[in-house]
């Protein structure tokens, strides 16, 4: 998806520069400096444009990313769940060795 001031930034551009172009031909030095200033409003918009699509980019890759690690760990926490109904017991010891751990590191401070 394109952003609306990139086509309008490119559109005020080529405008300018076949204004200025003509002022030129011409020899009117008034609609030079006016093509000159719109290819450069263009130009500021066109630019503006690209900033917008390039953060819009970036926002929809952070999400991605996020949703993916997000699914991940939902997944592995399912893993974890099912070895522990599949070995209660196991998941007791391992559970008692961490609350041991954690006694002796409280212990100590």
């Amino acid at each position: 998806m394109v952003d609306t001031h990139r086509i309008t930034g490119a559109a005020r551009d080529i405008a300018g520069k076949a204004q200025g172009a003509i002022g030129d031909l011409v020899g009117s030095r008034d609609d030079s400096v006016k093509g000159r200033l719109r290819e450069a409003q263009g130009s500021a918009e066109n630019l503006y444009g690209q900033v917008k699509d390039t953060a819009r980019h970036v926002a929809d890759e952070v999400s991605d990313y996020a949703e993916d690690a997000y699914d991940q760990g939902k997944r592995q926490l399912h893993e974890v769940h099912e070895r522990s109904t599949e070995w209660p017991h196991a998941s007791l010891v391992v559970a008692g060795l961490v609350g041991f751990g954690l006694g002796l590191l409280v212990a100590k401070l």
